[in-house]
């Protein structure tokens, strides 16, 4: 993060507690002046003065270096979803993206189709929503038929596999950490 945005939100959450600019600097033990050229971008903060300032503002000091959020990136309208097909699996991305801790997507499976051919493991924890069933899970060997409505927690590293027994198209919604397909 670039000095601007640090001043900035030390101004803005300055600005929030109602203080002034040399109230906040007494209570953090700087001088008026270093507050000012820190609010204007025009110094650099110490560590020790982010901790002090952290500290009278009642916020981590992470606060300060933490990327400004566009929100407009977080919303994923449904025509925009990004789709894939994988193995012949068709994925819709519910997430706006895989950079996060946190995927969810939703899986589709045709008449008579699988996950895989046979149970597979991956790294993510994964919580499973059917939208549209039933639907056939494999979990550690153990077979089970899951209906609209019904939910499923998958360890990480844990054997699953989904099957499509029906005539119609199943789907699941999915969200897995850390993302992995």
């Amino acid at each position: 993060m670039n000095q601007f945005s640090i001043g900035q939100k030390v101004e803005e959450l300055r600005k929030n507690m109602d203080l002034s600019l040399r109230e906040l600097a007494k209570r953090a033990g700087i001088t008026p002046s270093m507050l000012s050229q820190i609010e204007k971008s025009s110094a650099n903060p110490s560590i020790q003065t982010l901790k002090s300032l952290a500290k009278v503002l009642d916020v981590p000091v992470f606060t300060f270096l933490m990327e400004e959020i566009n929100t407009k990136e977080l919303i994923v309208k449904k025509e925009d979803r990004k789709q894939m097909l994988i193995d012949g699996l068709h994925y819709e991305l519910v997430s706006p993206d895989f950079t996060s801790q946190l995927a969810t997507a939703i899986m589709r499976l045709s008449p008579g189709s699988h996950s895989s051919k046979e149970p597979l493991s991956h790294k993510g924890e994964e919580v499973a929503f059917v939208v549209e069933g039933p639907i056939g899970l494999t979990l550690l060997g153990d077979e089970y038929e899951l209906q609209t409505g019904d939910s499923v927690k998958i360890p990480a590293y844990t054997e699953h596999k989904w099957s499509n027994t029906t005539s119609h198209e199943v789907s699941i919604l999915f969200s897995v950490t850390p993302p992995a397909f």
